[in-house]
């Protein structure tokens, strides 16, 4: 395999050969098929590879979580999603799964197990915070991040529906930087303007976009890096960044992409 290969086994593969993965990694619609964020996927991909987790995909047979389905109303198609889902999960006697999505991460775990799916669900943040931890990732001193003002933007999924708040603060911890708080942040945090299905349809005519709103106060703060931990989040906040014409001098990464980068991967 080469440096510039990534090794993503699937469940199926693993399965043909009698072996279990430690964890599932559910990469979510943005995750396969938003250009922006395959980053994210490949950023942790990278991760996984590096301290040899024991993981694997389904591939093709991953489908929508049917979330969006859900938040827009459709509570029957969300139901048909979740089933064909969980079937596959069950099939493949799935008992962790790690994603990269708090809207993945919020419908599986809490909404799954009533449908018969149960499992332990992590975020990749909590996933991330346990490898810093365990001392599998560790500080290394230095690197391009050392010093420099981190804003990090709570996502709704993560934070108010499931009480996670320090775990991607810490995860941004060992890059040695200085996180900067917006004023709306932890329980008090502002939305991207993306949840409730909201990133699949126009904003409703009013003074501001609320995308824009959360992006002035990042700049605010000075960061020249904002980091999100959701896809949703990440085109919301990019939007508003090139809204500002502020692409040149405000980076927005995922805390995926960032611990990749602090690794040099």
């Amino acid at each position: 395999m080469s440096e510039n290969m990534i090794n993503v086994p699937t469940m199926a593969e693993l399965a043909a050969k009698g072996v279990t993965p430690e964890i599932l990694f559910w990469v979510g619609c943005a995750g396969s098929f938003d250009e922006r964020a395959k980053s994210i996927t490949a950023a942790f991909v990278k991760i996984l590879n590096k301290l040899s987790v024991n993981f694997a995909v389904l591939g093709t047979e991953e489908s929508c979580t049917g979330e969006p389905a859900k938040r827009a109303g459709n509570e029957f198609l969300f139901q048909v999603q979740a089933v064909s889902n969980i079937e596959v999960l069950n099939a493949y006697g799935i008992k962790k799964i790690v994603t990269a999505c708090p809207h993945c991460f919020n419908t599986i775990k809490n909404e799954y197990p009533e449908l018969g799916g149960n499992y332990e669900v992590l975020h990749h943040s909590e996933f991330l915070q346990q490898l810093i931890n365990e001392g599998k990732i560790k500080l290394q001193g230095g690197g391009e991040f050392k010093g420099k003002k981190i804003t990090y933007h709570d996502s709704c999924y993560l934070g108010r529906s499931n009480n996670i708040y320090e775990a991607p603060r810490k995860v941004l911890e060992i890059l040695d930087a200085e996180l900067v708080e917006m004023k709306r942040s932890r329980t008090k945090g502002l939305c991207c303007g993306a949840g409730g299905a909201q990133m699949f349809k126009e904003p409703e005519p009013g003074f501001k976009d609320i995308n824009i709103e959360r992006t002035e106060e990042a700049i605010g703060t000075g960061a020249k890096v904002i980091a999100a931990a959701c896809p949703f989040c990440m085109t919301m906040l990019s939007d508003g960044v090139k809204n500002k014409e502020k692409e040149s001098e405000i980076k927005v990464y995922d805390i995926a992409e960032l611990i990749a980068k602090y690794e040099g991967l």
